[in-house]
């Protein structure tokens, strides 16, 4: 069942107000190691709540998600070791605003994973320098537009080698001009192999990006496929309202 599954969700279910809200609804899907998995759908719809439940920020009312042959969801498994090799990027940045970007990024790896200092200045100026902002390594988070504060939380998630990259909704907040450099690092991440579940209201992405669609509302998953088909063929009324609205 697992063979090449990276991450296995089992009848999610995460409600609130004692069960009068369900979040999720029983949501089942696998995410095979470098496949990329694009989430869309309107607002409310549960798929941040999803995103978020992977890694256990969000705690499932009941279900499963096993993570790397691990269920994470017993109460025996180790969350901060799995959430190592799972890196997460927000709307918003989640910098430290008293560190320059070069501690923002070594913090983790020398804390958490034992690098000594040099190799994780090494590994950091390398990730830099690959989203071209190098330069920028001794500058301060003030210092930084928009777009260029996501694409340092972007390689500062990298910075911990993980398994998974996890985007919800990482250009929301932007400014529309610097949507496009936070995609390219994105699109650059996907070639490299990169197993990748981003939750995005950016359809050309999804369209470009994507192995496969997942089109959620009010909790569930109701229409999966790939682009081809969830774009160009969808099957269900209530995709094919979402596209009408969102497909100018």
């Amino acid at each position: 069942m697992n063979d090449n599954a990276l991450i296995t969700v089992t009848d999610l279910k995460k409600h609130y107000n004692g069960g009068t809200v369900k979040a999720l609804d029983g949501i089942n899907c696998r995410i095979k190691k470098g496949e990329k998995v694009v989430i869309i759908g309107p607002s409310g719809s549960g798929k941040s709540t999803l995103l978020r439940s992977l890694n256990l920020l969000e705690i499932p009312t009941s279900g499963s998600i096993v993570f790397d042959g691990e269920e994470i969801t017993s109460k025996k498994a180790n969350i901060n070791k799995h959430r190592q090799k799972m890196g997460m990027v927000f709307q918003h940045f989640n910098l430290f605003p008293n560190m320059n970007i070069i501690r923002n990024m070594t913090l983790a790896p020398t804390k958490i994973l034992g690098k000594n200092k040099d190799e994780a200045d090494a590994k950091a100026i390398e990730l830099l320098t690959r989203v071209g902002l190098a330069d920028r390594a001794e500058a301060y988070p003030q210092q930084l537009s928009g777009g260029q504060k996501q694409r340092i939380a972007i390689v500062r998630a990298l910075c911990m080698e993980p398994d998974v990259m996890l985007f919800d909704e990482p250009t929301s907040a932007l400014d529309p001009e610097m949507v496009g450099e936070v995609l390219d690092v994105m699109k650059s991440l996907a070639m490299q192999g990169m197993t990748m579940v981003v939750v995005t209201h950016e359809m050309g992405f999804a369209k470009e990006v994507a192995d496969r669609v997942i089109f959620m509302d009010e909790g569930v998953i109701v229409e999966e496929g790939t682009p081809y088909e969830i774009f160009n063929n969808p099957q269900s009324d209530r995709l094919k309202s979402f596209l009408s609205k969102v497909l100018v």
